[in-house]
């Protein structure tokens, strides 16, 4: 069963399958098949891909038709559906809709056709419905063009990478938020100027309008791109500029050659109008442009050059333009002194404005990091033979309340950043800026945002711009100056005022360090300035009036000296470019004048934020002004389209929003009139304009809410709040009036200002008030009739009245001009790649009127064929008419009387068909006679005979124009004969691949049995000659198994060998060591025991004896480093007292008493410090006796303890000495056998006394417990009771004046805190004190 895909809204779907958790879906397809898509929940969830799957994401879903037609004349039946949308929430859901609910007309239609493209209709994958790689690059081919359709095409080529697609005269661009590569690129360049060229020579000489670049890419294979439209506007140019130097002789030579009809009329200035929403890709798209038409006149330019004198060897480049290079700091400075002097050619002059206008005009926005915050209108001056010879910029409505105000998550102007990161240390000291970031100004850090989300370094960014600078010819000097106004805002915003309490004023608070800086650099006095922001001079006559102003008035004065500045700075930039890149003729060359001009404007998009203020307006008002022009072009392409291709049509209409633009720009009862009369007014107000407004507007003040033009409305709640609203054609924009209207409007600085600004040091500040005076005032009218003595001065030009003639001036350029038009789309508000929110595509292509004006070119006929297409893709409707009738081949035919006779055919057998099934019924294909085509074509569904009303289809001269009905009738008969044709084809194809597989396998049994005969052969032999192999084998095989179990016991033997000798060798060296060790230990052990217990009793007396003496002398050394830090801290105290005191007398000098009991209080502080110094000076002295009276007793000490070392061994020696002489005595006795006489014994038991009584003497008189270690030897130094007595008195009486000092000191703080208070208006009590003591 064929299936045929229609577009759904999903509102309809949600209404029948009710909640879709409870929704069970068919297992089926609905013809008895089994469902290949996989069941899953119905109920809503947020997918994780690329686009959201929820209904307010976007309102239709494609769906196939299981049963049912939805474009049924009678539709009576049912319509049975399944979603096979995998971007919708209801993917794979079975849905039955009631014939009462479908809606198929255009206006409220909520099932339309799904384009089925040619190539590619996939049923199993719906997805690629339309086939993914032939998706149509011009959505005018679009067989069913409506809302749907149109997103889905350009999804489609979204996910391909395939950001550009055309629409009539449109190109839509896609913002893709990454870098694509290769789609830029010199490559791709050079074939879209190749393709222009090839173009040109085949429409050399016809004078036939492009239509935006449509006719010119009609047939060839490159895709859309927005070098296919700049080379569009280049060739258009040109062949303007050749036609107008064909004919202008001629007309000239003979009157009576009338000019071309407007049909036929090619102009020769062009304009490219590039728009879309902030963060759309317009400053990119515009930069592309331009780098192309630059890198076509270099191409023209270096062609020319070779025709005048070639030079065969010399090969010039097609790309000279330089590319942008990132310098370092340290040789920016050489850059810019080397590069201004260098001449560069006009086309890299141009390219280099970028970077200087992006710098000053540019910031970050919540929408995008690059955002232009001005419009711009780029004129691109060629010569007659394609070269550039000039430009000139035009700027609109700098956004300069910036600088004052950023939303959360913006940014200041680039250039601040810029200048602040690439700073380098001489630039900091010349521009006053220290180590400041752009965190220190309140300019750069107001809505804490500092960085880039693009990647984009603000210091790279600062050199490209000196570069672009030198390139066009600033000065390091301008350079310098320019800087310096630049930082001295940065500077300005630091700034604050105080107030007067005497008579209400201000004044520039001195202390400020940012005050002198901003002075220095803007070439100011200090009076001067702060009589210019702290005054108001009002002239009445010839008498002026001074009047003081309030701390805040004095700052609003400084920020509208700031944004008139930096206008008028901006303008000075621009002014010098524009003399830069203008056409000046060398010195000799004969001079030469435009022949045609390309424009390209980048202006800012449709806004609409939760608040609108004057800026909104002003934007909203240029984008309803090019709205309306872009609606007449529309119009008039589609009206030159009908009369070339010389049909019968009729007007159809369009939208015009020329009633929205008369309620903004209306002389005295427009919104922008009655705000300027307001701003003349003494006391205007935001709410008295808002009041004007409602009475004129809204006159019937109790129920009317919407004016008669339904443009303006003000519900009563919106009236109490000062808030009205405008439908633009975009939609409604709120505006709130008391948000500054009158103030952005007037946005003039006080008149002490502009004479501050006249005697300035800067020059740069004199021509920048010049400039600013220049542009506010408005042009005098014509006063030759006006009596003497009645003339009055020209009046000061509000920002609207400013605004609306730039505007004025730019649609009447782009008027006079031939427009091609460039919408950028947001594919998402997340700025991520690979990420399209479809919803808010469609609300961009509604808010530029791409959907409307694709609308209005295909409401006549909406299907276009030409000629060529038409008859051979309808021939086929026709099988049984014989070639004489009606030839298959147009070749030597008349294509268009070709098409009317195939039309007269068709129409012809249609009738017949329907005739002759009324008659006899439903054809039979089981009719005799009949061929197998027929029989087959038969069996199908028919469709109904092909009957409509031949005015529904008309014939031009290349196209044949038609409506709805007769394409889907031609259509579904063409999908019938197709579906016939490829069932008879199939038939054919099956048998030719039964026969052809019969042969294969017939081929393939023998060829595999004469294989297998071989095979089994060989399969023998090889049999064969394995046995003998075999027997062979084992042989070998037993022989070496007997060797090598031999070799192992050898080898294992001879090992086992080696290894019992070792051991035995080893265990006897074993037993040797162990008895040396253990005949070494015993005596070892005996003598470390010993050594041990004389250590430790000599280390216990020791330290018995030097504990007491140290616990005494630390507790000494405690008192005194308490004292010490206690010192230390009352100096910091006092330290911290007298700033404090020092602060508060600068700050009140009118508080004399309170500085005299500071002065008495300072004294006493100082005279306490003086005697802390001396008790300092005193307690070191005692620390240095302590210390020295520590070393003695240490020496005296030491000294004992070897006394009582030398005594304890003396005697240890007697001891030894004795016990010898008694034992050898006895051993002497015993050996001879002879006793002793008596006297000898008495003898030596009297001289043995004597010694005992010697040693016992001596250990008497070491041991003695009533031992001085003052007087243990001579040569100690002596330290004694009565002088340990008197420094422990002395260390008291330090303690006690310590203490007496610190009570003076408590005293001390007690009377400052008192004082502190006393001058802050609070009285303390005692208690109080002693608190926060």
């Amino acid at each position: 069963m064929d299936k045929t895909h229609v577009w759904v809204q999903t509102s309809l779907v949600s209404k029948i399958a009710g909640p879709i958790a409870t929704e069970k879906k068919d297992s089926t397809n609905g013809d008895g098949s089994p469902s290949t898509t996989p069941k899953k929940s119905l109920t809503p969830k947020k997918s994780s891909c690329d686009y959201d799957r929820t209904g307010g994401d976007w309102s239709w879903c494609k769906c196939t038709i299981l049963a049912g037609d939805a474009f049924a004349s009678n539709q009576e039946g049912d319509l049975k559906i399944q979603v096979q949308d995998k971007y919708s929430e209801y993917h794979g859901t079975h849905v039955t809709i009631p014939s009462k609910l479908l809606k198929t007309s255009t206006s409220s239609a909520n099932v339309l056709h799904a384009n089925a493209y040619e190539y590619a209709a996939q049923d199993d994958d719906l997805s690629g419905e339309d086939g993914a790689s032939n998706t149509p690059s011009d959505l005018i081919h679009l067989t069913h063009l409506h809302e749907p359709s149109v997103v889905y095409c350009l999804r489609k080529r979204y996910e391909e990478n395939m950001i550009y697609t055309n629409t009539g005269p449109i190109l839509l661009a896609l913002n893709p938020f990454k870098e694509l590569p290769g789609l830029y690129d010199d490559r791709t360049m050079e074939h879209y100027w190749a393709r222009g060229e090839q173009v040109s020579i085949q429409h050399a000489g016809d004078d036939q309008s492009t239509q935006g670049g449509t006719n010119t890419l009609a047939n060839n294979d490159l895709p859309p791109h927005i070098y296919a439209m700049a080379d569009a506007a280049f060739r258009q140019m040109m062949r303007g500029i050749e036609l107008k130097r064909t004919t202008m002789p001629s007309v000239q030579e003979d009157d009576a050659v009338s000019a071309p009809s407007p049909s036929q009329e090619v102009k020769v200035d062009q304009a490219v109008l590039v728009s879309g929403e902030s963060g759309a890709g317009k400053t990119v798209a515009t930069k592309h442009i331009m780098a192309y038409l630059a890198t076509l006149s270099q191409r023209k330019a270096a062609f020319q050059k070779r025709r005048r004198a070639p030079s065969p060897g010399r090969r010039e480049s097609s790309t000279n333009l330089p590319r942008r290079s990132h310098k370092s700091s340290s040789i920016r400075r050489m850059s810019r002194a080397m590069s201004w002097k260098a001449g560069a050619q006009i086309e890299e002059r141009i390219l280099q404005s970028n970077p200087i206008l992006e710098s000053f005009g540019n910031a970050r926005t919540v929408r995008n990091d690059n955002s232009s915050r001005f419009g711009k209108f780029i004129e691109l001056q060629f010569k007659q033979t394609g070269s550039l010879i000039s430009a000139k910029i035009d700027t609109y409505l700098l956004e300069t309340v910036r600088l004052i105000y950023q939303g959360q998550g913006e940014r200041n102007f680039h250039i601040f950043y810029e200048l602040l990161a690439a700073a380098t240390k001489p630039e900091r000291a010349m521009f006053y800026l220290k180590d400041y970031t752009a965190l220190d100004f309140k300019m750069t850090s107001a809505s804490g945002c500092m960085d880039r989300r693009d990647g984009a370094d603000d210091a790279d960014l600062f050199d490209e711009l000196v570069v672009a600078m030198g390139t066009m010819g600033f000065d390091p000097d301008t350079q310098d100056d320019l800087f310096r106004v630049m930082v001295a805002f940065l500077h300005s915003s630091n700034l604050e005022f105080l107030e007067v309490p005497s008579d209400d004023s201000s004044k520039v608070d001195d202390s400020n360090p940012h005050l002198q800086p901003t002075l220095k650099l803007l070439g100011l006095e200090k009076d001067a300035f702060e009589k210019a922001l702290c005054e108001f001079e009002i002239e009445a006559g010839n008498t002026s009036y001074t009047k003081k102003l309030s701390k805040e008035n004095a700052q609003k004065g400084l920020e509208a000296l700031v944004k008139a500045t930096y206008r008028a700075l901006f303008d000075f930039i621009v002014q010098t470019v524009n003399k830069k890149i203008e056409y000046t003729p060398k010195r000799g060359e004969p001079a030469q004048t435009k022949a045609g001009f390309i424009g390209v404007l980048d202006i800012f998009g449709f806004e609409s934020f939760q608040q609108n203020s004057f800026e909104q307006l002003c934007i909203n008002y240029c984008n309803e002004a090019l709205q309306q022009q872009f609606n007449k072009f529309i119009f008039k392409l589609e009206q030159a389209e009908y009369e070339r291709e010389e049909i019968d049509w009729a007007f159809v209409s369009f939208p015009d929003n020329q009633d929205c633009l008369d309620t903004i720009q209306m002389k005295k009862v427009g919104i922008l009139a009655m705000l300027d009369d307001e701003c003349r007014l003494p006391r205007g107000s935001d709410k008295n304009w808002a009041m004007r407004m409602y009475e004129h507007f809204l006159p019937n003040k109790p129920h009317q809410v919407e004016s008669d033009n339904t443009r303006f409305s003000a519900t009563p709640v919106q009236k109490s709040r000062s808030v009205f609203c405008v439908r633009h054609f975009a939609g409604v924009v709120q505006y709130s009036a008391e948000t500054g209207f009158m103030e952005k409007n007037k946005d003039e600085i006080p008149l002490t200002a502009e004479k501050m600004c006249e005697s300035a040091d800067s020059w740069l500040m004199r021509d920048l008030f010049q400039i600013n005076k220049e542009s506010v005032s408005e042009p005098k009218k014509d006063t030759t009739t006006t009596k003497p003595g009645k003339g009055k001065p020209s009046k000061q030009a509000t920002v609207g009245m400013q605004f609306k003639e730039q505007l004025a001036s730019l649609i009447e350029s782009v008027e006079k001009t031939d427009p091609h038009y460039i919408r950028c789309l947001k594919s998402n508000d997340a700025a991520k790649p690979k990420m399209m929110t479809r919803k808010r595509v469609t609300e961009q292509l509604r808010y530029g009127g791409v959907l409307e004006a694709v609308r209005v070119a295909r409401m006549g006929y909406p299907v276009r064929l030409e000629h060529v297409g038409f008859f051979p893709r309808y021939r086929m409707l026709l099988p049984a008419v014989p070639d004489e009738v009606l030839p298959w081949s147009l070749e030597g035919q008349d294509v268009q009387q070709m098409c009317i006779k195939l039309l007269d055919v068709v129409l012809e057998e249609g009738q017949k068909q329907k005739d002759l099934i009324a008659s006899q019924g439903p054809l039979k294909p089981d009719e005799e006679g009949i061929t197998r085509a027929e029989k087959i074509r038969r069996m199908q569904l028919q469709p109904d005979p092909i009957t409509f009303p031949k005015v529904d289809v008309q014939l031009g001269l290349s196209k044949v124009f038609m409506r709805k009905a007769p394409h889907d009738a031609l259509e579904a008969h063409r999908v019938f004969h197709q579906r016939a044709a490829a069932t008879l084809i199939q038939c054919w194809v099956r048998g030719l691949e039964q026969r052809k597989r019969y042969l294969i396998i017939r081929h393939a049994t023998m060829t595999i049995q004469r294989v297998y005969r071989g095979m089994k052969g060989r399969q023998r032999w090889m049999t064969l000659r394995q046995d003998v192999a075999g027997h062979l084998l084992v042989k070998h095989f037993r022989m070496q198994i007997l060797r090598r179990r031999f070799q192992r016991l050898r080898k294992g033997m001879v090992l086992y060998q080696a290894l019992w000798r070792g051991y035995a060798t080893r265990r006897t060296l074993a037993a040797i060591r162990i008895q040396t060790f253990v005949r070494y230990i015993k005596p070892r052990y005996v003598f470390r025991k010993l050594k041990t217990a004389v250590l430790a009793l000599q280390c216990a007396l020791r330290m018995k004896h030097a504990l007491a003496i140290y616990n005494e002398l630390k507790k000494e050394q405690k008192d005194v480093g308490k004292l010490k830090g206690q010192n230390e801290k009352l100096k910091q105290e006092m330290m911290a007292l007298r700033a404090m005191l020092t602060a508060q007398a600068h700050e009140d000098q009118s508080r004399i008493e309170n500085d005299k009991a500071l002065g008495a209080k300072q004294d006493e502080i100082d005279k306490l410090e003086k005697r802390i110094a001396e008790l300092e000076m005193e307690i070191k002295k005692e620390k240095a006796r302590v210390i020295a009276m520590e070393a003695s007793f240490q020496k005296s000490k030491d000294t004992y303890e070897r006394e009582k070392v030398v005594l304890t061994s003396t005697l240890d020696q007697q001891r030894q000495q004795l016990s010898a002489a008694a034992k050898g005595d006895a051993a002497v006795a015993s050996s001879k056998m002879i006793p002793p006489s008596p006297q000898a014994a008495g003898h030596n038991r009297s001289a043995s006394y004597e010694a005992n009584l010697a040693a016992a003497a001596a250990a008497a008189a070491r041991d003695m417990p009533a031992y001085d270690a003052s007087q243990a030897t001579p040569g100690m130094v002596g330290i004694s009771p009565e002088m340990l007595a008197e420094h422990k008195a002395l260390v008291a009486s330090l303690e006690e004046e310590l203490e007496a000092e610190r009570m003076h000191r408590r005293e001390a703080d007690g009377e400052i805190i008192k004082l502190r208070a006393a001058m802050n208006g609070v009285t303390l009590q005692d208690s109080d004190v002693e608190a926060l003591l």
